[in-house]
Order: structure tokens, then sequence, then C-alpha cells
């Protein structure tokens, strides 16, 4: 999120690796309405096909054309070179759902713990 009231979207390091190569995405145009916690897209990758769920709503104002064309960037640089796409958020829209990277890798870490047991 920035001072502008946009926030970038893209894949987690961890989701990138679990999927595998990514070769084909699907996402929406710019100007269209992202609605929380329904699909905007999908991916397909080595390990299967997976739908993009929006963490937010918001109005797509810029897509990451590069990644369309080579979506290898995703598993190369998810956090940097490979986002998806731009949103603007509408204010007052509420974050307190949202985790930081810290707490999305303590997540991570204890989903791992459970599986183990």
């Amino acid at each position: 999120m920035d001072d502008d009231s946009r926030a970038s979207l893209g894949l987690t390091d961890f989701l990138q690796d679990k999927m595998g190569e990514i070769y084909s995405l699907k996402l929406p145009e710019e100007g269209e309405e992202l609605i929380k916690e329904e699909s905007f897209g999908a991916l397909e990758a080595k390990n299967g096909r997976r739908e993009l769920i929006a963490p937010i709503s918001g109005e797509v104002i810029e897509i990451n054309y590069e990644v369309l064309e080579v979506p290898e960037i995703i598993n190369d640089d998810p956090m940097m070179e490979g986002w998806l796409l731009k949103v603007e958020v509408p204010a007052g829209q509420e974050f307190e759902d949202l985790l930081t990277e810290e707490e999305y890798e303590e997540y991570l870490s204890e989903e791992e713990e459970l599986e183990e047991e």
C-alpha cells in the first residue's frame, strides 16, 4: 500500500514455489472492480491451476503486462518484478484482516508444524 491509497497485488514466494513454474496467467482489465474474497483471475503452473482471490476491494488501475507475456518472472521475483496488478483502494477500507510479510511467514510455519503432527 502506498501513500496514494494504491495497493500492489501479487503472489507470495511461498505460493509461487508451491505451484512450480507458472506458464499461464489470466488477469482482469484496467478499470474493472475487484471484490474482496472473490476470484479476479487464474494461473496455470506445473503443479496445477489456481484461482486468484482478491484480498481487498478496489479498482484495477494498472496491470503488469510483462508477467502476462513472461509469467516465469513471478517465479523469479514474486515480491518485486512479478507483481500482478495495482488497485485503487476506496477510502475507509479496512485492512485488519491482511497480514504483514512477517505475520504471513509466522502463519506458514505454524501450518507446517500442524501438518507434521
